[in-house]
């Protein structure tokens, strides 16, 4: 027997949609599942609501000095933030001069956005741009001596233009030296491959500190006696060796990750070594290394906080040397507002770091899924 009537759609329970059945399939599962969101609830609860009370309740929002802030149970001594913002963005670059940081900045971003969003036509302009235009532009407008800007010692730099300095050459730097030592270290040639293998092994084998005594210390006694580099250029230097030493054994992993047979089809088609590295081999390594690389990048950044070891005051450190010389602002709040301030950027950067970089191992994993 049949029937023209269609068959009434019957709609799922609702306690199986919605938030509801999200909550019910993730959270509350099953008992173990139940038991440990509430702990988390709990934590989050007791956290969130010590932050709110210690940022916003008992917080000072005004005030000339530290005595604003000097109060029983005070909370957070934002007017110290509000006060020394300057101070932490710019170091002690003069006033009169901070409008060349900004349109540094703004040369940066408009040549960077388009260059991270996909889509955006004249990507090989941007990169040009980006790697052979911007940074003469950088150093013309930040060192000046130019064109009629007044020059400004390197030592008056300070806070996230340091940081930001640092980390940017560093990374712009140290990617392109740890492809090189990737390959030297795979290299058949025993002079490139031992020395690239000295290289990553002793890097690797001591601390950043110790790079950075090395290149604003010993540096300058291996040069001739009429060449001196500037104490931020010797910085540079450490920063970029150290982190390719790391790099390459990163990348490393990725060329090993790659079959044989990707270089027997370039010897195929008769392609020479350069072609085959960068045409076959370099660029699925690299995409199968993209968290590993980016994780190093986060390390780079944070690790800016150590040129302060060799006098170069950094983000954190002029944010500590403000909490530890200025009488004025003294309190009892004062320190604990500045290391917070210095940490919400610190994470702000990091944490969009590894954002774009799952976004681009997603979408450059697009194919690769099933």
């Amino acid at each position: 027997m049949t029937t023209d009537a269609a068959t009434p759609e019957i709609r799922p329970p609702r306690l199986d949609t919605g938030p509801v059945g999200w909550m019910k399939k993730n959270l509350f599962a099953t008992p173990t599942d139940s038991v440990l969101t509430l702990i988390g609830l709990y934590l989050i609860y007791v956290l969130l609501g010590g932050f709110i009370d210690w940022a916003i309740l008992r917080a000072t929002w005004t005030g000339a000095d530290g005595k604003a802030c000097s109060w029983e149970g005070a909370g957070a001594c934002w007017p110290f933030i509000w006060n020394k913002l300057g101070l932490f963005m710019n170091g002690r670059y003069p006033d009169a001069e901070r409008w060349r940081i900004y349109l540094t900045y703004a040369l940066a971003l408009g040549g960077l956005v388009p260059l991270m969003v996909p889509g955006v036509p004249g990507k090989l302009y941007l990169s040009l741009y980006m790697l052979l235009v911007f940074p003469v532009l950088a150093f013309v407008l930040l060192t000046g001596g130019f064109f009629g800007l007044p020059a400004v010692d390197t030592q008056l730099w300070g806070g996230l233009l340091i940081t930001l300095v640092v980390a940017c050459v560093g990374i712009a730097a140290s990617f392109p030296l740890g492809i090189l030592l990737a390959l030297g270290r795979r290299s058949k040639l025993p002079i490139i491959k031992w020395a690239s293998i000295g290289f990553i092994e002793i890097v690797r084998g001591v601390p950043l500190v110790t790079m950075l005594f090395f290149a604003s210390v010993m540096l300058p006694l291996f040069l001739p006696e009429n060449v001196t580099f500037d104490k931020l250029l010797r910085a540079l230097i450490g920063v970029a060796l150290f982190s390719a030493a790391y790099l390459a054994e990163v990348i490393r992993g990725g060329l090993q990750a790659i079959p044989r047979g990707q270089l027997e089809a370039g010897d195929a088609l008769g392609l020479s070594y350069p072609q085959k590295m960068g045409l076959i081999v370099l660029p699925q390594a690299l995409k199968l290394v993209i968290p590993g690389i980016v994780n190093s990048f986060i390390a780079l950044f944070k690790d800016t906080s150590l040129v302060l070891i060799i006098g170069l005051f950094d983000l954190l450190g002029i944010v500590q040397q403000s909490v530890q010389s200025d009488a004025k602002w003294f309190s009892p709040s004062t320190s604990t507002t500045g290391y917070f301030f210095a940490g919400v950027v610190f994470w702000i950067f990091c944490f969009g770091m590894s954002r774009y970089s799952a976004s681009i191992e997603k979408r450059l994993g697009a194919g690769d899924r099933r």
